[in-house]
């Protein structure tokens, strides 16, 4: 067995280390806000949505409340009928689906593959006569096979709308997460790669017709010139979150950079263990189309309860997401459909080990380390 590190603290992830480069930076902003009075749909707003569009190359981001709000009023701005079917993957939280029932449709799960993406078969399997979108989620910073998802779509004349609340900065064959189909969006939970010091999201779409129903659902029903013209919501991205969040978008590059080396970093010291399937690594040649950001590091272990306790005991933390469930394992939604095998196979293995920008090497090494220490490598 291999000669532990020293004993370290390594918190699944340090929300005030996290913040802390940018604490000068954003108490500026703060004042300057503040002091301008630019609080609702101001200047920082629409230079962020701006920034941001031009890194995507889309045409509109429009800043809202919260991905989940995002995902609610694309699927109304898109159309979606009245009890109308969306098949999404049954390996995501359950906001994603509960867009849908807000909406006015029926979610339908479907099955993952191997590495907990969407299974395009399985979705199509799912297609019935009412089916009329479909929802692929690019889970972990990792984005779907578009390319199966979107021909599926086409054939069946499904409306896409991409949950990408893990997704910014992922591709697929050199297009950006969120850009694939009617529209997509974006999270910036304070635990997101991009992330504020509260909820807030972003739907992106080419669209300039939902563009636009959009901007008007997310005030209220309210034109520019203050006229109501619909019936809508409250849930504007407020001009002081996209302020810091425009600061730390900035460094995106260099953050996306980083969290790949850490990546890297663990497929190196664990990609030997048989006991666990690691995400694929980032510069995995099998898959050359995928470009991933590393929003999480969620792999599969052997006996995955007792090695989280072990960590736990070394003072490392993990997770495993959304309570351990898949959605159509929540008894209370009511799912009376077939089984998931594939989703709920992952849902016995899954384990998330720290991936922020807080990690050292030495504390990856740490991880790694104790790892590999439970497995008697």
């Amino acid at each position: 067995m291999a000669t532990l590190a020293a004993d370290l603290s390594v918190p699944f992830f340090n929300y005030p280390k996290a913040f802390a480069p940018y604490e000068e930076q954003m108490v500026d902003a703060f004042r300057d806000i503040l002091r301008r009075g630019a609080f609702i749909l101001q200047k920082d707003l629409a230079d962020f949505e701006t920034n941001l569009a031009n890194y995507l190359g889309a045409k509109h981001v429009i800043g809202v409340a919260n991905a989940t709000d995002a995902l609610i009023l694309a699927w109304r701005a898109a159309g979606l009928p009245e009890g109308a079917e969306v098949i999404y993957p049954s390996h995501t939280m359950v906001a994603s689906p509960a867009s849908v029932v807000y909406a006015g449709g029926i979610p339908v799960p479907v099955d993952c593959d191997e590495i907990g993406m969407m299974c395009p078969d399985s979705a199509e399997r799912a297609i019935t006569s009412k089916t009329k979108g479909i929802m692929p989620v690019q889970l972990n910073g990792r984005s779907c096979n578009m390319d199966r998802i979107r021909e599926i779509a086409d054939r069946h004349g499904l409306i896409i709308v991409e949950d990408s609340a893990q997704g910014l900065g992922s591709q697929y064959k050199g297009q950006f997460a969120s850009t694939f189909g009617a529209a997509g969006v974006f999270s910036f939970y304070p635990a997101k790669i991009l992330g504020g010091p509260g909820d807030g999201g972003a739907i992106v779409t080419n669209d300039d017709h939902m563009a636009e129903q959009i901007k008007l659902m997310r005030d209220h029903g309210r034109n520019h010139e203050g006229e109501v013209v619909m019936w809508g919501i409250n849930s504007r991205l407020d001009n002081l979150q996209a302020a810091l969040l425009d600061l730390q978008f900035k460094d995106y590059a260099e953050i996306i950079r980083r969290r790949r080396e850490i990546a890297d970093l663990y497929q190196t010291r664990l990609g030997d263990l048989e006991q666990v399937q690691l995400p694929p690594a980032p510069d995995h040649s099998a898959t050359p189309e995928y470009f991933d950001t590393f929003q999480n590091y969620e792999m599969q272990a052997d006996n995955r309860d007792e090695l989280r306790t072990y960590l736990r005991e070394h003072r490392i933390g993990t997770l495993i997401q959304w309570g351990g469930k898949a959605v159509h394992q929540f008894a209370a939604l009511g799912y009376s459909g077939p089984a998931l095998p594939n989703t709920e196979r992952f849902f016995q293995r899954c384990i998330m080990l720290p991936m922020n920008m807080t990690l050292t090497d030495e504390e990856v090494h740490y991880v790694a380390d104790h790892v590999r220490s439970f497995y008697g490598r």
